[in-house]
C-alpha cells in the first residue's frame, strides 16, 4: 500500500529533524508535524520537495533556528531535582575547585540545552553560596538551539511558577520584583552565566573542546533525542568533561545502552555521573542482553505454578512478610518444588557441553525450569564461555534460585566491574544483600535497578515487599502500584530470567494481594 503523500513529507521532514537537531517524533506526532511543514512552506514559500531538499543537503542555521522555536520543549524552573544541587554544593563543587585550584585552572560548568536559563542561573546561586568569593574562579557556560528562550534567559525575568522549587531564602536573596508581576535575578547572578546559541548535533561545534569543563548539566534533554542522535551527544559530552567531572542527566534519563564512559554513582538521594579515567575507558564495552542470544518466550504456565500449590505459596510469602525468610529463600523453595516434580536429570555429553549451542541448551534448560541441570550445565562450560557477561548473569541468576548467594554476589560484582549500568546484577545484588541481613544495601541496589531500567518490573516489586514488611505502607504502596503496572508489559524472556521461577499471573496476583494488605487499590 503506498504512503499517501503527505505522510511520505512528514517521514522526510522527521528524518531531518532527527539528523540536524538530534529530536525524535514517534508516529503518533506526524499529524504535528505535517502542521509544522505546512506552516514553513508557508513562510519559506516553497514547495514540499523543494524545502525538503534544502534541508537534506544543508540546511540553513536561521531555518533550525525557526524550528526550534516550535519542536523543543522548553518547560523548566529552578532547582529543578533539588537533590542534585545538594550534590552539586556538597561534592561535586567543592571537590572540582580544589583540583582546578591547584592547578591554576578556573573550574568550567555547562548546561547543554539550557532553555530559558534556569537551570544555568540554579548553578551560579548554588556557586556563590557555596564557594564565596572563589565563585569568581567559576566559569558556567549555557547552550540551546532556540533563541527565543535564551532570549528570555538573559533577560532574566520569571514569574512565580518558575520559582516553585527556590527556598524562601534564596528567592528573597537573589530575586526583587519587577513591578510588572514578575521577579528579576539580580546582576551578580546573571553575569555568571554565558549564553550562547548551540546546536548539539553539531560535532565540529567548539563547544566539545576536549576537557572542556568539571562539571555538565545535561538534563531532559537527551529524553527527547533519536537514538542515534543520543549516544552522538553522549559521546561529545565524555570527550567534552574532563576525566573525573561530572555529569548531571534528569531524574528519568540513563546512559544504559548509551555509554559505557561513565561511572554511576548515587548520593543524597539521587542518581549522576562522573567520566571514568582514559585508562578505564579504553577498557569499557558493551555487551548483548541475553534476549539478542535466544530468549524469545517464557512458558506462560511454567510447573512452578503447577508444583507450587496454593498453600505452599502463601506459605512462603506469609514468612517473607514476616521477616522469617528472604525473597532469595521463597525462590528457593519454589525451585526446590519444581525439581521434585521435574523428570529425571539430563546428563548431556562432554560433545553437547563444548558444542556451539551450549549456551543455547542451558537457556532452554532455564525456560523448562531445570534450573539445576541448567546450572550444572552452565558451570561445565569452557572458562572462555564463562567469561561472556551474558553467560555471568545466566550463572549469578540459576546461584541465586541455589541459593548459593555467595557465588551469585561475586558474578555480579564482577560483572558490575565491566559495566556498572547493568541493572540485572543490580537486582541479583539486592537479593543477595537482603539474605546477608543487609536492608539498606538491599534496597539501594533495587534503587540502582530501578534507575537504570525504570520498565524493570523485579526491583520495584522487591522494593515493595521489603517496605511492606518494614511497616512503610505508602512507599510500599508506591513502589508495588508501580510494580503491577510494570509486570503487566514486562517482556516475557525477562520475567523467566528474573521471575524467580514464578510466572507473569502469579507474580500479578502477589502485587495485587501485597498492595491491597498496604491499603493500596490493586
Amino acid at each position: 500500500m503506498t504512503m499517501p503523500s503527505d505522510l511520505r513529507a512528514a517521514e522526510r521532514f522527521r528524518g531531518v529533524i532527527a539528523r540536524s537537531m538530534g529530536l525524535h517524533f514517534d508516529e503518533t506526532k506526524f499529524a504535528f508535524l505535517s502542521e509544522q511543514l505546512k506552516g514553513r512552506l508557508e513562510v519559506t514559500r516553497q514547495s514540499s520537495e523543494a524545502y525538503l531538499e534544502q534541508l537534506e543537503i544543508d540546511a540553513p542555521k536561521e531555518e533550525l533556528r525557526a524550528l526550534a522555536q516550535t519542536l523543543t520543549v522548553a518547560e523548566t524552573y529552578f532547582f529543578r531535582n533539588s537533590n542534585q544541587f545538594q550534590v552539586l554544593r556538597e561534592l561535586a563543587l567543592p571537590e572540582r575547585l580544589q583540583r582546578q585550584i591547584s592547578s591554576a585552572k578556573r573550574l568550567r560548568i555547562l548546561s547543554a540545552g539550557c532553555a530559558s536559563g534556569e537551570e544555568a542561573y540554579s548553578i551560579a546561586i548554588a556557586a556563590r553560596e557555596t564557594l564565596g568569593e572563589f565563585a569568581q574562579n567559576v566559569s558556567i557556560r549555557a547552550v540551546d538551539l532556540n533563541p527565543a528562550v535564551l532570549d528570555r534567559a538573559i533577560r532574566a525575568r520569571y514569574n512565580s511558577w518558575a520559582l516553585r522549587e527556590t527556598p524562601p531564602e534564596v528567592r528573597d536573596k537573589w530575586f526583587r520584583p519587577d513591578g510588572q508581576g514578575l521577579v528579576v535575578l539580580d546582576p551578580l547572578i546573571r553575569s555568571a552565566v554565558n549564553f550562547e546559541e548551540g546546536n548539539l548535533m553539531d560535532g565540529a561545534a567548539q563547544l566539545w573542546r576536549s576537557g572542556a569543563y568539571d562539571i555538565i548539566f545535561c538534563r531532559n534533554v537527551l529524553m527527547y533525542f533519536a537514538p542515534d542522535g543520543m549516544r552522538a551527544v553522549v559521546e561529545r559530552l565524555a570527550r567534552a568533561l574532563a576525566p573525573g567531572g561530572y555529569l548531571f542527566l534528569g531524574h528519568a534519563e540513563t546512559l544504559r545502552g548509551i555509554s559505557q564512559d561513565f561511572h554511576l554513582r548515587h548520593s543524597h538521594d539521587t542518581f549522576y555521573y562522573r567520566l571514568k579515567e582514559a585508562s578505564e575507558r579504553a577498557d569499557s564495552h558493551s555487551h548483548q542482553s541475553l534476549v539478542a542470544l535466544g530468549m524469545h518466550s517464557a512458558n506462560p504456565n511454567g510447573r512452578a505454578q503447577e508444583g507450587a500449590n496454593a498453600a505452599a505459596m502463601d506459605a512462603a510469602l506469609a514468612a517473607f512478610v514476616q521477616g522469617k525468610d528472604t525473597w532469595a529463600d521463597v525462590i528457593h523453595k519454589a525451585s526446590e518444588r519444581i525439581r521434585a516434580l521435574a523428570p529425571g536429570p539430563l546428563r548431556p555429553t562432554e560433545a553437547t557441553l563444548r558444542s556451539t549451542g551450549n549456551l543455547a541448551l542451558a537457556l532452554d534448560l532455564l525456560q523448562s525450569e531445570r534450573y539445576v541441570e541448567a546450572l550444572t550445565m552452565v558451570q561445565a562450560l569452557p572458562a572462555d564461555s564463562k567469561r561472556d557477561p551474558d553467560v555471568r548473569l545466566l550463572h549469578a541468576v540459576l546461584l541465586t534460585h541455589s541459593l548459593e548467594l555467595g557465588q551469585a554476589e561475586k558474578l555480579c560484582q564482577e560483572l558490575l566491574a565491566d559495566d556498572e549500568l547493568n541493572a540485572g546484577a543490580h537486582y541479583l545484588l539486592a537479593l543477595c544483600r537482603e539474605r546477608a541481613g543487609d536492608g539498606r544495601g538491599a534496597t539501594e541496589h533495587d534503587q540502582y535497578a530501578v534507575y537504570l531500567d525504570p520498565a524493570f518490573a523485579m526491583p520495584r516489586l522487591h522494593l515493595g515487599l521489603l517496605a511492606r514488611r518494614n511497616h512503610d505502607p505508602e512507599l510500599a504502596r508506591r513502589e508495588l502500584a508501580q510494580a503491577l503496572v510494570l509486570l503487566q508489559r514486562e517482556d516475557a524472556s525477562r520475567l523467566l530470567l528474573f521471575g524467580g521461577g514464578f510466572n507473569r499471573d502469579t507474580l500479578l496476583a502477589l502485587c495485587r494481594a501485597e498492595l491491597q494488605s498496604c491499603g493500596g487499590q490493586p
